[in-house]
């Protein structure tokens, strides 16, 4: 996630620069051991390099700057979808871009990123400059008095000690914009702070944040960091919210209060006031001596605790001490009383709805619910879900996440809901520990989540056997971050060797050719993607069934544009039921119209008509183009041992596309996957069936779950450990669902409803005979 090049530590406006800089003497670096000047002084930037911090890089390209004879200013920064914190930082040549007349577009730069180690690694670097350089020493960034270095292994390691910030002066922001650290100076000589109005502007979204404190001190109330809202597109933060201390129900302390000022960032970088409530609901102190040093403190945990406005790490300042709180909770109080009333509704109505709230020092935390149609849908399509947290910020900063299945109709199915407090390890690892328990002790075979990590670890822990697929849209925002310095070829030879290779000895010579051809062999990322390619690689996720859910696209939302990330509270329940209905209304046709209209056959194979007799509508119609494809291929036997033969299967004018089928008596496989992977046989296996001569398809490739009887058939596996009274919810909507049929096709006509009440009628006859 890419920020503007201002950060919260430092920002340019025109000529002026904000630096952070460090006393004399504290912090000094312990000379080489070979001593004569070695260290920082003296080192060139290379791949590789490691820092204790990011302020440590930067500190080290400044003084490589000053030796060289250029500027550096603070790039880009990229931030974790998981926690908002830092995970990668650019420093660049102060020429960088087009935006004064002074820079040429200058090129070089150095990227740091964090590794789970702490560390912060460099990993991308370029040195050649378009301009020519200043004398040594001139023009540079001030920097501490000498400094001395050990370093060991081609690591840079500074300890950690408080850093002092100074404000440089000189310059003056664009018009109209609040220059904070004139305003502070101005109001210490006495000046009034300006009163909030919406828009006003702001340099950054820390310079608003003082701002915002410093009004609260002069009008008597103290404030708290808000909820931030994401952008859909890259996850970049694009609005944050600064509230009345009292805001929230969640302390004794707090009434309720509606006080807020939100800000949302300008297309170039800037940030404006587009939101405003003045109005308190309590009385205002007269004197805010006890809160004088809040706004120091305040900063000072903004920058060296939180990392950044943009982190979700809070902690609450009160009378200038900061309060750590055990565990962050993102959810607001009004969430949980009208959740509350909507599961006490819906447990009326429905015997199967299950919900669960964590609990943490007595605070409600995450909230999960599921009603018993999608319990009982997980029964059937549990096999493969997608855990979905693209709704994650709504406008209560609540990460919204979907569990998703995949249904006889090859349609998405609601298999559970839930807000989780936190995006951390422990919120992830109770809501699939609650999941399994509300699902029966279902574990599935894959699931596809994010590649955040502390999703990777909770389903490590609670999915043990389960294959974890990485969301495309992560992956291919990560790919636009890191190859858009390659070249044209190399982005090229990386799609090939990701998309086209045959098997996992292909892949992994193409990709070894590939790193050793463009020379990124201590390419970080490059490395991490290799070391994780079983869960993204097409050719590795093709071993494993994923109900044919598309590798090569991202999946589209439950709830679609039904629920969005400006959703408020009093929309969101109603907004929900209507998506979920729409959803269940469209699976209903799809069973009528697959009980109720038959699909033409296209050939005279018995095989057609078996699968016409079994399958869904949908899931024939992708057998019947498998069936149609397979009259294109030729198929030449290639070996045969004892009873496995293998054979060769090529289509007809194209040389590139051919796979192997191996055949026994007692199974069949295909070089494609296709069965591993969709559940349904393809065409290259159709083709030998043919010539062997096979009239109809084995039971165990006629997957139950792609049949028309799969969702409201007979339960099966009842013996794996369902209570009574989960057993009986399960029945409950498996006969419930199966009589509204009888109802919908038998109220079409008399002649139908005559012959809907005989079924039900003996039906029942045998039912009290059977008592």
């Amino acid at each position: 996630m890419r920020s503007s090049n201002t950060d919260l530590n430092t920002e340019v406006c025109e000529n002026a620069m904000v630096l952070n800089a460090y006393p004399i003497g504290v912090l000094s670096v312990i000379d080489n051991v070979n001593g004569a000047d070695e260290g920082w002084s003296r080192m060139e930037p290379s791949v590789g390099l490691e820092f204790d911090t990011a302020d440590d890089a930067r500190e080290f390209y400044s003084q490589y700057a000053e030796r060289v004879g250029f500027k550096i200013r603070i790039g880009q920064l990229y931030r974790s979808r998981t926690d908002g914190s830092v995970s990668s930082r650019r420093f660049v040549c102060s020429k960088e871009g087009f935006q004064l007349n002074s820079r040429t577009g200058c090129s070089a730069y150095i990227r740091v990123q964090k590794r789970d180690s702490g560390k912060w690694v460099l990993d991308q670097m370029k040195k050649d400059h378009n301009h020519e350089f200043d004398s040594a020493g001139e023009n540079s960034l001030p920097t501490a008095k000498q400094r001395n270095h050990s370093a060991k292994k081609s690591s840079v390691n500074v300890s950690h000690r408080p850093k002092i910030k100074s404000f440089a002066d000189g310059g003056s922001c664009p018009s109209g914009v609040i220059n904070f650290k004139r305003l502070r100076s101005s109001a210490g000589e006495g000046e009034c702070i300006p009163e909030p109005y919406a828009g006003l502007e702001f340099n950054s979204a820390n310079e608003a944040y003082q701002f915002y404190q410093a009004y609260a001190e002069k009008t008597g109330f103290r404030v708290r960091i808000g909820q931030l809202f994401r952008s859909k597109n890259d996850g970049s933060v694009t609005s944050r919210r600064f509230v009345c201390s009292k805001e929230g129900f969640q302390h004794p302390s707090r009434v309720g209060c509606g006080a807020f000022m939100r800000i949302k960032r300008k297309e170039f970088g800037s940030w404006i006031v587009d939101r405003l409530q003045k109005d308190h609901n309590h009385d205002l102190e007269s004197q805010m001596g006890a809160n004088k040093k809040t706004f120091a403190t305040s900063k000072k945990f903004i920058e060296d605790v939180s990392g950044g406005l943009d982190s979700v790490d809070l902690a609450e300042i009160n009378n200038g001490s900061i309060i750590k709180i055990s565990q962050e909770n993102n959810i607001g109080s009004a969430w949980y009383r009208v959740l509350f009333e909507y599961f006490q509704t819906r447990q009326s109505e429905d015997t199967g709805f299950f919900h669960s709230v964590e609990v943490d020092n007595g605070r409600c935390m995450s909230v999960f619910w599921a009603d018993g149609r999608s319990r009982f849908s997980c029964s059937q399509f549990g096999d493969a879900i997608i855990f979905d947290t693209s709704y994650r910020k709504t406008n209560y900063l609540i990460p919204f996440a979907t569990f998703v299945g995949i249904n006889h109709h090859r349609h998405p199915v609601l298999l559970g809901c839930a807000l989780v407090a936190n995006e951390s390890k422990e919120s992830f690892t109770w809501l699939f520990n609650t999941w399994i328990r509300a699902m029966f002790g279902c574990h599935p075979k894959t699931i596809i989540a994010d590649q955040d990590k502390a999703i990777q670890q909770a389903i490590a822990r609670i999915f043990p056997r389960t294959h974890h697929r990485f969301s495309m849209w992560q992956i291919r925002a990560k790919e636009r971050e890191n190859l858009r310095s390659m070249s044209n070829q190399f982005v090229f030879e990386y799609n090939k060797c990701i998309y086209q290779s045959q098997s996992i000895a292909q892949f992994s010579t193409m990709w070894t050719a590939l790193i050793e051809k463009y020379g990124q062999r201590d390419n970080i990322w490059l490395k991490e993607m290799y070391e994780k390619r079983e869960s993204w690689v097409p050719l590795y996720l093709r071993r494993s069934f994923f109900a044919g859910i598309p590798i090569g696209k991202s999946i589209e939302s439950f709830f679609g544009a039904t629920l969005t990330a400006q959703t408020p509270l009093r929309e969101f329940l109603s907004r929900y039921t209507q998506g979920l209905e729409r959803r269940r209304e469209e699976e209903r046709k799809e069973d009528f119209n697959t009980w109720n209209l038959q699909a033409f056959l296209q050939t005279k194979e018995p095989i057609e008509e078996q699968c016409r007799r079994l399958y869904t509508r949908n899931m024939f119609k992708i057998f019947q183009n498998e069936l149609l494809q397979s009259f294109d291929y030729l198929v030449t036997k290639t070996n045969e041992e004892a009873t496995i033969v293998r054979y060769l299967v090529r289509k007809c004018g194209n040389e590139d596309e051919k796979h192997v089928v191996t055949f026994s008596a007692l199974n069949v496989s295909c070089s494609c996957q296709m069965f591993e992977f969709e559940g349904m046989l393809c065409g290259h296996i159709l083709k030998v069936f043919n010539l062997m001569n096979v009239k109809e398809i084995p039971s165990q490739y006629i997957l139950h779950r792609w049949t028309r009887n799969a969702e409201y058939g007979v339960l099966r596996d009842t013996e794996s450990g369902f209570s009574a009274q989960e057993l009986k919810a399960l029945m409950v909507w498996s006969l419930r669902e199966t009589a509204s049929k009888y109802v919908e096709s038998g109220t079409g006509s008399l002649e139908k409803h005559k012959l809907a009440y005989e079924i039900m009628r003996e039906g029942g006859n045998k039912l009290c005979w059977q008592r």
